[in-house]
């Protein structure tokens, strides 16, 4: 068994220069635009590296598949850089997902492929016999997914005898996500002097365990800053109404009109709402979550690489490895459940040098929890409004202006085409007709009503009816306790006080009573009508209702609800026999009692 030396930190004063690889290694790193050595790229090639097992914490997008591509340097090539011959696997890398695995098989493709190097991918969804006979062939790095890996592994498909090194890439993702017996077993039955590199984000216990006992004298590389939000992203913070969420994400998406947009939900049903939402509103979308087969999340993912969709719905563990270098804007439909799962959704984009953004969609009664969820992920957003859609347009023109001010050239057809139309229309129309289809494609933007309680507040009072601008407060003897609940007080009081539901106000319901409107023109006819009606329906125990001089109580426990608005489309509300709270007889309720008549010991008093 291996035992852990105290871990050191890499100092990554004087790495090894890419010059200074092997030469073929050399020209694909050229090839592929590399200049320079990342930061945790160089920290791998410092002196101290190279044959040395390894735990590295880095940020996502922060090249570290390359990065332990080149450590592996070691273990695949000889010394003067020619690959060594091998009849079974020298490298084995675990990812914790299909796309991060098929992304690492892609990465060292092309790193290895100038020296011939054979790379086999096993991950679930995809042939399991074609990738047997892959590894009968050989293969000097096999890169896979836990459970697909430990099944070849028993079946005796996938020989790890000369295995040289053992990477596991986002192993804290792997163990959160319930791997640690198969990698224990895969680890297991490897060589005792193989190398095994630690690639993660986050430190855990359960990550210094694993490497307590799979690793020795382990070299501790963090290229992690104090500042964990990603240099090249833009973090903000949305604050809306709950319901508005869907709203506010659509026009999100039109103020950005980012190239590829990624929307992270939290589950599967909610990747199937936004996505169709989506797509209902003429956006070109795409979703990725555990329900799609293999071949469905390859075709969505070639559909954002060809351009043909330009917006991804994904849950956390589908958008693992998904690495698009046009993904401009990341959405947080969803509130992340801890820093680190902020960290991962958002190092989607702002890779290799671009800029990125990453929005979360807030309901305002969750700010404060957003905000120390910011804080410990050292990540400082700035809060903003949704959206309006004034600012869409004023964005859309923007855009355009800029677009057709674009140089371009044009062949004689297209000018031809020009003078035609000039000549049968002033420029000014030929120009506002142009306008008008490029509009004409995108969806509209939505309305949002206010994203605070002070905001909602102010709105109500835009929206308030006629009639309602000087009403008269009434007072019933029952509340929150008593099971009060608009859908069946409203209808008692269109019976009782004889009015209809578009002339009972605002409604206040307490602990022990209920406050309601109505207008001042006709309180004196609903007053006279209670009076009357006084104990006629309300079963075992009259309902008093009666003028109040000073209206409800504001404080933090009242419950407040608003009668229907005028052409809201909403069902009317259904009364209650004999005065039932929600349920009432014949659905398993109990017909509404005052507390006085209940039994001894409850909160609303004794027997009588």
């Amino acid at each position: 068994m291996f035992r852990l030396s105290p871990l050191r930190l890499a100092n990554p004063v004087s790495p090894m220069p890419f010059s200074d690889l092997a030469p073929i290694l050399v020209d694909a790193l050229t090839e592929r635009g590399y200049a320079a050595p990342t930061p945790v790229q160089a920290a791998v090639l410092t002196p101290d590296a190279p044959g040395r097992d390894l735990v590295v914490s880095a940020q996502t997008g922060s090249g570290k598949t390359v990065a332990f591509g080149l450590a592996l340097a070691t273990d695949l090539l000889d010394a003067d850089g020619t690959l060594i011959p091998a009849d079974s696997p020298r490298a084995l890398v675990i990812a914790p997902t299909r796309e991060l695995a098929l992304q690492v098989s892609r990465e060292l493709a092309w790193l290895y492929g100038k020296a011939g190097a054979r790379i086999a991918t096993c991950v679930g969804g995809m042939d399991a016999s074609k990738e047997r006979r892959s590894l009968r062939g050989g293969a000097h790095v096999v890169v896979g997914t836990p459970g697909r890996l430990r099944d070849h592994l028993e079946r005796g498909a996938l020989d790890l005898s000369a295995l040289k090194a053992a990477v596991l890439d986002e192993a804290d993702e792997m163990l959160d996500m319930g791997f640690r017996e198969d990698l224990e077993q895969i680890l297991d039955a490897t060589p005792d002097g193989r190398r095994t590199l630690l690639f993660s984000a986050t430190m855990p216990r359960p990550i210094v365990a694993l490497a307590k006992r799979y690793q020795r004298d382990a070299l501790r590389i963090s290229t992690v800053s104090d500042e964990r939000g990603h240099g090249d992203i833009t973090y903000q913070a949305v604050t809306i109404s709950p319901s508005e969420t869907e709203a506010a994400v659509i026009n999100l998406l039109r103020f950005h009109e980012a190239e590829t947009a990624l929307l992270f939900c939290a589950t599967r049903d909610n990747v199937r709402r936004f996505h169709a939402t989506l797509q209902e509103r003429g956006f070109s979308a795409v979703a990725l979550s555990g329900e799609h087969s293999q071949s469905e999340r390859n075709h969505a993912l070639q559909a954002l690489r060809d351009r043909r969709a330009r917006i991804c719905v994904a849950t956390d563990v589908a958008a693992r490895g998904i690495d698009l270098p046009s993904l401009g804007l990341v959405i947080h439909v969803e509130i992340p459940r801890d820093p680190e799962a902020l960290q991962h959704r958002s190092g989607r984009t702002g890779r290799a040098g671009k800029k990125g953004t990453a929005v979360l969609v807030v309901p305002y009664q969750r700010r404060r929890r957003v905000e120390s969820l910011l804080r410990a992920a050292k990540v400082n957003a700035e809060w903003i409004e949704a959206p309006t859609p004034e600012a869409i347009r004023k964005q859309d023109r923007e855009r355009l202006i800029a677009t057709l001010l674009e140089p371009a050239t044009f062949d004689d057809e297209d000018r031809a085409l020009a003078e035609r139309l000039m000549a049968e229309r002033p420029a000014a129309d030929i120009a506002a007709a142009l306008v008008r289809a490029h509009r004409a494609q995108m969806p509209h933007p939505e309305e949002l009503i206010g994203n605070s309680p002070d905001a909602r507040r102010a709105a109500q009072a835009e929206r308030h009816r006629p009639g309602f601008d000087d009403t008269v407060w009434f007072r019933m003897d029952i509340g929150r306790r008593q099971n009060a609940d608009p859908r069946w007080l409203l209808p008692l009081l269109c019976r009782r006080g004889h009015i209809t539901k578009n002339e009972v106000g605002a409604i206040r319901i307490d602990a022990n009573e209920t406050y309601f409107q109505i207008p001042r023109g006709v309180a004196g006819k609903f007053n006279a009508a209670i009076a009357r009606t006084i104990g006629s329906e309300d079963g075992d125990a009259p309902i008093h209702i009666a003028p109040s001089e000073t209206g409800p109580h504001e404080s933090p426990r009242s419950h407040r609800a608003h009668g229907p608005r005028p052409h809201s489309g909403a069902a009317p509300y259904r009364a209650r026999p004999n005065g039932a709270g929600p349920g009432g007889p014949g659905r398993g309720g109990k017909p509404f009692r005052k507390p006085a008549d209940r039994g001894p010991g409850h909160r609303g008093g004794p027997r009588k």
